[in-house]
């Protein structure tokens, strides 16, 4: 639950000693409520990131690389406007203690999480400040509405999105922006910190994310320009092209997102600013806002189910057997499944470190319905491999895709990658950018390109087995598995 609000008195008494900012996602300077917090007093202010990666949710992988980059351009902003800035790296509320005894600090401010480690690092740095007679305060400055604050009638969470997502459409956000400082009122000189290169968040040998900076911006910057990307252009049709995988057709503000780089409330009221002008549709803005009252609803799942990476919340899946195979993972995280849509979602998802929505979904389907693997195991490589990787949306929309979660899709919806291929992309536009080898077949193979006549393929310089593979597993033969073994009666 929220915290008590310290009061101004006690606040003023602590002037002469340095507010100090705990950081951890979100990285930006505006509409952060701990950081505008911070600065509205007259204390002098010192931002502090601390790296812990003992947590279950530490940045992984790509995460990592992402975590490089905007920390970097963080620096720079929190400099501009006179805010000492120091690293550290260690867990996260003995770390955090021994900075605020270093800094000698007043308070310390953060922004509240919502994943049960993470919950329960905060209440023991709250104890640790409060007996050193520190002040703590600490803020919503990662969802529109925060878990319990939306309930159903009967004074629970929601466990169906689309009443959970009217709920939030009629109450709207609970707070207002947070203005970016502009300026602090005083400084102060931080701590020692680490050195950012010193961490080693950048791969080297082999240096496989050589190409997201080609891709990417990461920074509050980069969030903003993607927003602007979006409302000036994708969002006018969102609601009709949001699908297709091979259209820009998306905001690509998730790892933004995921980083705190912008918050949602942010782009809440974005949206409905463009609405308001006649820009964006009214349709159109409600499917993309639907987008952000998922992430919502996954937060709530997260903060109700702590337990939602390792367990399934509908407990009736515990008696799912899984299948234990090596080569038929390693094939579908490499994007070698034989089917084109899969492997186009893993190889996007490898060179990129971001997959389409769309495309997530069938390849998530694929390993759990096809090739029965367990989606613990997907979530894990998707944890590692994606830049915009969370505590909520990555296992809460795992075992969406898996049918054991809530709200989640049904046990029987068994995707066919063919069928999802040739109504998605139908031109094959997706397919013919990450599986190369497949881009002379015509529209009509590119998703079977088993079925096409053997001149075709010669003719499309297609070996199957050889330049590609043949599917690793027939989809009618394993739709009947998955009906049999994840049958709830069963």
């Amino acid at each position: 639950m929220p915290d008590p609000v310290y009061t101004d008195t006690l606040m003023d008494e602590l002037q002469n000693r340095p507010n100090v900012v705990l950081l951890r996602r979100e990285l930006r300077l505006a509409d952060n409520p701990a950081l505008a917090a911070a600065c509205a007093a007259r204390a002098p202010v010192i931002a502090v990131f601390v790296l812990d990666d003992g947590e279950a949710f530490a940045p992984q992988g790509a995460g990592r690389w992402w975590l490089h980059k905007s920390l970097d351009r963080l620096g720079k902003s929190l400099s501009a406007i006179g805010v000492a800035f120091a690293l550290r790296r260690g867990p996260m509320a003995e770390t955090a203690f021994d900075f605020a005894l270093e800094a000698k600090a007043g308070a310390v401010f953060w922004n509240r999480r919502y994943e049960l480690g993470e919950i329960a690092a905060d209440r023991d740095l709250k104890t640790r400040l409060s007996a050193a007679g520190i002040g703590a305060r600490s803020f919503n400055g990662r969802l529109v509405r925060e878990p319990w604050e939306l309930q159903t009638g009967a004074g629970a969470p929601y466990r169906v999105f689309t009443p959970f997502w009217r709920a939030l459409r009629a109450a709207g956000p609970s707070r207002t922006i947070a203005a970016a400082p502009r300026k602090a009122r005083a400084t102060a000189q931080a701590p020692v910190s680490d050195s950012l290169g010193d961490w080693r968040l950048l791969p080297t040998e082999p240096d496989w994310a050589r190409e997201f900076a080609g891709l990417w911006t990461p920074g509050e910057a980069g969030a903003q320009a993607a927003l602007a990307r979006f409302l000036e252009g994708p969002a006018t049709d969102y609601a009709e092209t949001r699908d297709q995988p091979g259209a820009e057709a998306t905001s690509r503000l998730s790892p933004h997102l995921a980083f705190g780089e912008i918050s949602p409330l942010t782009i809440w009221r974005a949206v409905h600013a463009r609405v308001e002008s006649g820009a964006i549709s009214e349709k159109s803005a409600d499917k993309f806002l639907s987008e952000i009252a998922w992430r919502e609803f996954n937060h709530s799942l997260l903060y109700y189910n702590p337990h939602i990476a390792d367990e399934p919340i509908n407990k009736k899946f515990e008696h799912v057997r899984w299948r234990s195979d090596k080569d038929a993972f390693a094939a579908w995280t490499r994007g070698a499944t034989g089917y084109p849509i899969v492997d186009a979602a893993m190889r996007e998802l490898w060179r990129t470190g971001w997959t389409h929505n769309r495309a997530r979904m069938i390849a998530a389907s694929f390993l759990v319905k096809h090739l029965m693997i367990d989606w613990r195991e997907g979530e894990r490589w998707f944890r590692t491999t994606l830049v915009d990787a969370d505590a909520a949306n990555n296992p809460a929309n795992w075992q969406w895709v898996a049918g054991c979660g809530a709200d989640a899709a049904p046990w029987f919806r068994i995707f066919n990658p063919v069928l999802q291929g040739e109504k998605f992309d139908a031109e094959g536009a997706y397919v013919r950018r990450f599986v190369p080898e497949l881009a002379k077949l015509p529209s009509r193979y590119i998703h079977k390109p088993w079925a096409a006549p053997a001149d075709v393929r010669t003719s499309a310089g297609v070996r199957l087995g050889s330049d590609y593979p043949r599917p690793i597993v027939d989809h009618a033969q394993a739709r009947r598995r998955a009906l049999a073994v994840f049958d709830p009666a069963q």
